[in-house]
């Protein structure tokens, strides 16, 4: 069997920019990055020559016609997702519809090592356990200045992160006190720190069931 050519990629926008050598490197800096922009070369030096041009000059132009833009449409294409990276913390969160319990949790990708569990938690929604793992796994990461991605299936919960606030609808019950009080540390923790791991959608669609998921469908 021929040996598989190796391919050099050029990040024009993304959280890094410059000349990878391998894919994985590429995902890092583009995978959930709206607008990346990144292209796969053959050689290295047509690599390094692109990497000096605007990106317009090499958009679908050659046989690779593979410079891309991605956003979260972009994101749902199988040819633009790639692999998951390994080295990463995956949360999900489970709620029970029939008594309002919520628990969430996470764990290490690589080795599939369960990293915490939380609640159950009375009163509670699937979104809120989603927004509040993430936010604990922000926290883990950083008492451990580690700057590994966290993955999550819910985009409603990386856009709450993002904007550093839990919009949520669930109107507080004496049941719900402790969830509450959790939510208000979470946006506090978002608002008094700086963090660089990437927080990213785990495509479900093309990598599977979240592996942090409880089982419970």
């Amino acid at each position: 069997m021929a040996q598989k050519k190796p391919k050099f990629y050029v990040v024009w926008r993304g959280r890094e920019t410059g000349v990878f050598d391998n894919w994985d490197d590429c995902q890092k800096q583009t995978a959930g990055f709206d607008g990346a922009l990144f292209k796969a070369f053959d050689t290295k030096p047509a690599a390094l020559k692109a990497y000096k041009d605007k990106p317009h000059v090499h958009i679908g132009q050659g046989k690779n016609g593979s410079a891309k833009q991605t956003g979260a449409s972009s994101l749902k294409v199988p040819g633009l997702v790639g692999s998951p990276i390994q080295d990463s913390l995956v949360v999900d969160a489970a709620w029970n519809t029939a008594t309002g319990d919520m628990e969430y949790q996470g764990i290490y990708l690589a080795t599939k090592q369960k990293l915490f569990l939380k609640g159950p938690y009375s009163d509670g929604t699937n979104n809120i356990g989603e927004f509040l793992a993430i936010v604990h796994a922000l926290a883990l990461l950083h008492q451990k200045n580690s700057n590994i991605p966290v993955y999550s299936d819910s985009r409603t919960a990386i856009g709450w992160v993002k904007k550093k606030k839990a919009n949520t609808k669930l109107e507080e019950t004496a049941r719900n006190t402790e969830l509450f009080d959790l939510l208000d540390r979470a946006e506090t923790w978002l608002q008094t720190h700086v963090y660089a791991n990437p927080v990213l959608k785990w495509e479900t669609t093309v990598w599977g069931e979240n592996p942090a998921d409880f089982g419970r469908k």
